[in-house]
């Protein structure tokens, strides 16, 4: 079950520790909601978040949730969501100094900045609701199409890097405690997408467009229109938290 990834506690021995960067590290994961007693881990929907992962740096869980639907008045939940990201892009987002969670989850412009701004970024979903993979894989190529059209941007590239997206979860499963991963790393305006299931090989796919991968980010942190309100909450409480100090 899970990810392929690491989830060590962060290593100190690359010559000598930057004490800020370690302090406001330790402080932001901190801020990480639902520590459960006796565990390093944040339960989320009753899945098990770590509250730090190290890719090509330290990552906090700054926020979580979930998607979900009512149909007359029974809630279904799909996938639990974890968002996590380099601390340093707090410092990107002092502009919203002081503003309320409340506020910053209606705020779009706040979650365009938190996109655009330097700094890896790494998303973690794990199937609480089995379904087939092409259905997720439909509903986000329709959430970043529509994306993408809105701003004009759908053109011949974005149309078939989609596709190779689309094609790639065709054949998969997704089982209950299955996981997918997006990795936005920092040095480049590219995504790995990471598909695991118990007992399946890993398999990945790399996604090259800018613009399709912009808008993948936007599905999931795109404020008022992101496809999780739940996660978009939590992760505007925390940065309000932060950026409060």
């Amino acid at each position: 079950m899970g990810l392929n990834i690491s989830f060590t506690p962060i290593s100190l021995c690359h010559g000598s520790p930057n004490i800020s960067f370690l302090l406001l590290l330790h402080h932001l994961c901190s801020l990480s909601p639902n520590p459960q007693p006796g565990t390093e881990m944040v339960m989320v929907d009753e899945i098990p978040f770590p509250p730090q992962i190290e890719k090509a740096k330290p990552l906090c869980l700054l926020g979580h949730g979930i998607t979900d639907i009512e149909i007359h008045f029974l809630q279904i939940k799909f996938t639990a969501i974890g968002v996590y990201l380099d601390p340093e892009i707090v410092g990107h987002l002092q502009q919203w100094k002081n503003k309320s969670g409340e506020e910053l989850a209606k705020d779009d412009d706040f979650f365009e900045a938190l996109i655009s701004a330097p700094g890896e970024k790494f998303l973690r979903i794990v199937v609480i609701k089995e379904i087939k993979g092409s259905q997720y894989g439909v509903q986000l190529e329709s959430a970043v199409r529509d994306r993408l059209v809105d701003v004009d941007q759908y053109e011949e590239e974005e149309e078939e890097a989609l596709e190779k997206v689309v094609e790639f979860f065709q054949s998969k499963y997704f089982k209950k405690d299955s996981a997918i991963a997006f990795h936005f790393p920092a040095t480049s305006p590219t995504a790995e997408i990471v598909f695991t299931a118990e007992g399946k090989e890993e398999s990945k796919i790399t996604v090259e467009n800018a613009n399709v991968v912009k808008m993948i980010q936007k599905w999931y942190l795109g404020g008022t229109r992101g496809v999780s309100p739940t996660t978009i909450s939590s992760l505007a409480n925390t940065l309000a938290t932060k950026l409060s100090k």
